[in-house]
């Protein structure tokens, strides 16, 4: 039997069968991607397809024999959907589709997707970019938020859902693509540097405070 994470595969709960969920960078697909995941979905016959909170496209109910030939078939990276690392990131349509949308959420997503996607971590990890302050990526509750302002982009760390959701604290603000990809590195490594492994980067700000991160950030909140 597997283990979770082994070969991309996440065990479900009966009958012996997995799930998995390949890397869709920003849940951004075309024609020709959609009908190959329903071929393949169809030929192993999965249980089900499954689009998910996070916009990965994961497909259910696979058995542990046919999960090579779902790689195979798929020719898709394994997304990092388990494990202390940086999960999918999430985007709105941005500037590029959406008429309130102040920034380009898609560029800056994919490049956060690049850098960040599947990278070790002290504790799970998740990042959000929206356009615009409707935050509809959720950024106020993601480890690492970015809004979008006329004025530039707010960077927001420290959220997260689950049992004791929290919101995010601003950790800089006003700034252009290029600063906000330095700040998010600044905060990033102080957060490798420093955190005790398993710990969320909200739990750290709550332990050592706002402050550290603003320094590391090079910027100051405003």
């Amino acid at each position: 039997m597997l283990k979770l994470g082994e070969k991309g595969a996440i065990p479900q709960r009966e009958n012996g069968t997995y799930a998995i969920a390949p890397h869709i960078p920003c849940g951004f697909v075309t024609p020709e991607l959609l009908r190959r995941i329903a071929d393949t979905a169809e030929k192993f016959n999965a249980q089900a397809i499954k689009i998910t909170g996070a916009t990965r496209i994961a497909i259910l109910g696979l058995k542990e024999e046919d999960i090579d030939g779902v790689w195979d078939a798929l020719n898709l990276d394994e997304g990092a959907a388990v494990g202390l690392c940086v999960r999918s990131i999430r985007t709105c349509p941005g500037n590029t589709y959406c008429k309130l949308s102040k920034q380009d959420a898609i560029k800056l997503g994919m490049k956060l997707d690049q850098d960040y996607h599947g990278k070790q971590q002290p504790g799970k990890f998740k990042m959000a970019v929206s356009g615009c302050h409707l935050s509809c990526s959720e950024s106020w509750v993601r480890d690492v938020g970015l809004i979008g302002h006329k004025e530039g982009w707010t960077l927001v760390i420290g959220g997260n859902v689950g049992a004791n959701p929290r919101i995010a604290d601003v950790c800089a603000s006003g700034l252009d693509d290029d600063e906000v990809v330095y700040a998010i590195e600044g905060v990033i490594a102080y957060y490798q540097e420093n955190a005790k492994k398993g710990e969320r980067l909200g739990k750290m700000i709550d332990r050592v405070g706002i402050d550290v991160f603003q320094q590391a950030a090079g910027n100051t909140a405003k």
